[in-house]
């Protein structure tokens, strides 16, 4: 199931596991990424608190957690090579992987269409 947040994350939820990211309008809108600061495995987050960082050359902004969880896996390859989050944002650019402390929380957030209207 593909959700997304209007603070311009997307969740690959499959169980009680998500992948988490940020979108391709917010990758965009950041420019070249030079940056990105993932929390520590097993960091365990309230909805919408702080998760991560990102910076670019426009500009600095946070990563906020979609739903209450705990981190189960980074994706280091981002931290390496920042540029894989604006060339494949929803795939090789994920953020990290969130066990949900409630999966069903998860139909609280946007389907595509509602953020693809968000955006326009």
């Amino acid at each position: 199931m593909l959700k997304f947040t209007s603070e311009h994350e997307w969740l690959q939820i499959e169980g009680d596991i998500a992948t988490v990211g940020i979108t391709a309008h917010a990758a965009e809108q950041l420019g070249d990424l030079v940056f990105v600061e993932l929390p520590e495995v097993g960091a365990t987050f309230a909805k919408d608190g702080q998760a991560a960082t990102v910076e670019s050359v426009k500009a600095a902004s946070d990563v906020y957690c979609p739903l209450d969880g705990e981190v189960t896996e980074i994706n280091q390859a981002i931290v390496d090579d920042p540029s894989l989050v604006n060339s494949d944002p929803r795939g090789a650019g994920w953020f990290f992987k969130l066990k949900l402390a409630n999966p069903a929380d998860a139909e609280g957030l946007l389907n595509e269409a509602a953020y693809n209207e968000l955006i326009a």
